[in-house]
């Protein structure tokens, strides 16, 4: 496989090596192969490329990160390996079913003497094309969560989702299809780049995710689950602060003449879904002025979510005509209902060891959330399924100890490392400020 090296803007790319060292490298190649004879005539064909959903389409070097730059962060956990930080395109679906190119960040630890687990980790909200780690390395703050997993012995996968990193369009935000399916595809990029470059992985695959990512790895773990069972055996899955109850809790919240600390998600959530259900002919039809014209260039994918929220009022429900807020709440078959419904992810049992990690005083996806998943799961027959109520603040707040827990959590999977994982869960649940380092508390 070829492996390029992806070139950053000043302030970002952080290479290890020099160019003059690449190129003599490339130069003693191009000799070497230039003296060698095969044997083979000069027009034999090229080998048959890789094609299909989870096929590669590039592999690019962004940069490598060391163990000692991960240890210099004081986390309660040893880094043992440095990580060449890859952006993979791979060939997935689109949301009408289509075959398109999508891209994610692959970690991979170096000389790591063991067999590796997969691990995939699914990021948060993010509206920003190039906010991914596949494309800003480590400036990018989730980019540090897949490295500190690579760094102790994973292979991690972490998928941009349709329309963000190489994908072009806008991100079906919170569309339960797409996202299971840039996932899994993701998986299956990262499974051939490892048969091909050699990496010894073995059989233990790991979901994780916040957020959007908790919402995205229910969505995953159901697809996989439900139809890719034969392809693919989970060892466990860590959903967080997912928005699974999108036709009930997140609608209701949506609605409250009450500030919200993240109002883009609403707007995002509406273009989301017109773009995937064509739920409205214009704007207008759903937004008062200034917002029906002005939000439309807001989410062209080089627009922050604070950005985004600097000229929305504090309560969301404030952005919608009355008149389709009027329709909405008195048709039971508004299609705007039945895309929600849709969309939620509690109407089935999972089989594989889940843990629903959340916050009791998350501020932007209520708890409740969780508490409506796990009783549609348990009412579905789901009995490896448990709770983690956590008590580390709001949304953004509890991500760095709820991912670190769970991180814990899946190394307690692995052989001889349950003990000490135990131990270190233990000193984070009662300490949350170990864990304050691993993401900065805007990421979400």
């Amino acid at each position: 496989m070829t492996v390029t090296t992806l070139h950053r803007f000043p302030g970002t790319h952080r290479s290890h090596r020099s160019f003059m060292a690449a190129s003599w490298l490339l130069l003693t190649v191009v000799l070497l192969f230039a003296a060698c004879d095969s044997g083979a005539p000069e027009d034999a064909p090229p080998p048959p490329e890789d094609t299909g959903r989870g096929s590669i389409v590039s592999v690019a070097l962004v940069e490598t990160v060391t163990a000692q730059e991960v240890a210099a962060l004081g986390l309660p956990v040893a880094p043992l390996y440095d990580v060449d930080l890859f952006q993979v395109v791979y060939r997935t679906l689109d949301v009408d079913g289509v075959e398109t190119l999508a891209s994610g960040a692959l970690m991979v630890p170096k000389g790591a003497p063991a067999t590796l687990p997969l691990v995939s980790y699914q990021h948060g909200t993010i509206v920003a094309r190039d906010a991914v780690a596949s494309v800003g390395g480590m400036a990018v703050e989730e980019a540090l969560v897949g490295v500190l997993f690579a760094s102790t012995g994973y292979l991690t996968a972490m998928p941009d989702y349709l329309g963000l990193g190489v994908s072009s369009g806008l991100h079906p935000y919170v569309h339960a299809a797409s996202l299971a399916t840039a996932v899994v595809d993701m998986l299956r990029a990262a499974r051939r780049y490892a048969a091909q470059e050699d990496l010894p992985v073995n059989d233990r695959l790991f979901l994780i995710g916040y957020s959007e990512g908790g919402y995205a790895t229910v969505a995953a773990q159901r697809l996989i689950e439900q139809e890719l069972s034969a392809e693919f055996s989970l060892t466990a899955s860590a959903p967080m602060a997912g928005n699974y109850d999108m036709s009930g809790v997140m609608k209701d919240l949506m609605l409250r003449p009450e500030p919200y600390n993240a109002p883009f998600f609403l707007p995002y959530t509406l273009f989301a879904y017109d773009r995937v259900y064509d739920l409205f002919d214009s704007p207008a039809d759903v937004f008062v002025p200034p917002y029906d014209t002005q939000l439309p260039g807001l989410f062209d994918g080089t627009h922050t979510g604070g950005e985004i929220d600097a000229v929305l009022p504090g309560v969301p429900v404030t952005i919608l005509d009355t008149a389709y807020v009027a329709a909405f709440t008195s048709d039971d078959a508004h299609p705007l209902r039945v895309a929600l419904r849709e969309n939620d992810l509690y109407d089935w049992g999972p089989r594989t060891p889940t843990r629903l990690y959340h916050c009791r005083d998350d501020d932007l996806v209520p708890f409740e959330n969780t508490e409506v998943a796990l009783a549609g799961f348990k009412a579905r027959g789901a009995g490896n399924v448990e709770v983690e109520e956590l008590n580390f603040g709001g949304h953004r707040t509890c991500a760095a100890p709820a991912l670190l827990l769970g991180k814990l959590w899946f190394d307690t999977f692995r052989a001889g490392k349950r003990e000490e994982a135990l131990r270190t869960a233990a000193r984070v649940r009662a300490t949350p400020g170990l864990a304050r380092s691993l993401l900065p508390r805007g990421s979400y």
